[in-house]
């Protein structure tokens, strides 16, 4: 009885959703948790465990915003530039355009950038009978895997802004991601502010010049595992190269 209790208010929501907003700007913050990181990496040495402990201890959080722009036919992720701090990374950019299919990323790996074009591919997500409620609107679980990086993602997301856009490189659910927990809260990243209004095409647009070596997904893909073999093989932590 409760699971159906569930489905049918999240049904309801879905349905009042309609006559909403589908586009705005939503405010994450993103943490990242390094002596959890850490401490899940097999190949690593106790001795390594111990000292990233002992250094960071309980005060190991990452914090950094993140902005996504969103409307049905595409989305733009990147890195808020902090007040008084260093500006937007030019390396780091999620695009994606749900009504021409296509990905336009800038990433990282062991200090090259790549320019990442491709068709669009949404990861398999296995939604899930659970519902919380995240700065007002009523979210559903979804779980999906990243298997390069052996890492669980599990998302919530609000059929009450009825767009399949969400943060890093995760989109393709029947709702809004409002927030992303990656490998059981080594990294969670959190709407902090959802604003429903026009998106202006500048505002949506990519740099007019985007620097990095260019490749299409299953090119960067093989990189990315063979970095992560090598770090393996080596013991070393990957994720001081690439973003977790």
């Amino acid at each position: 009885m409760k699971q159906i209790a569930i489905f049918i208010i999240f049904i309801v929501s879905h349905a009042l959703a309609q006559a909403q907003s589908h586009e705005g700007v939503v405010t994450y913050e993103r943490v990242q948790y390094w002596t959890k990181v850490i401490s899940r990496l097999d190949f690593l040495s106790q001795e390594e465990k111990d000292r990233a402990t002992l250094t960071w201890g309980k005060q190991d959080e990452w914090k950094t915003k993140t902005t996504l722009y969103f409307n049905q036919k595409e989305s733009k992720y990147e890195e808020v530039k902090e007040e008084g701090g260093w500006g937007r990374p030019d390396d780091f950019l999620i695009y994606r355009n749900f009504e021409n299919e296509k990905i336009t990323d800038l990433e990282t790996i062991s200090g090259k950038t790549y320019l990442v074009e491709d068709s669009l591919r949404a990861p398999q997500w296995k939604v899930m009978n659970k519902i919380k409620e995240i700065k007002g609107y009523l979210c559903m679980m979804a779980v999906s895997k990243d298997t390069i990086k052996n890492q669980t993602i599990t998302a919530w997301f609000s059929n009450d802004i009825a767009v399949q856009a969400g943060p890093e490189k995760y989109f393709g659910l029947p709702g809004l991601i409002l927030e992303l927990d990656i490998n059981d809260g080594d990294v969670v990243i959190t709407a902090e502010k959802v604003e429903l209004k026009p998106v202006t095409s500048e505002l949506m647009a990519l740099p007019k010049k985007m620097k990095g070596k260019k490749v299409n997904q299953g090119q960067y893909d093989v990189i990315l595992a063979d970095l992560m073999k090598t770090s393996i093989k080596g013991r070393r932590n990957p994720f001081w190269s690439i973003r977790y």
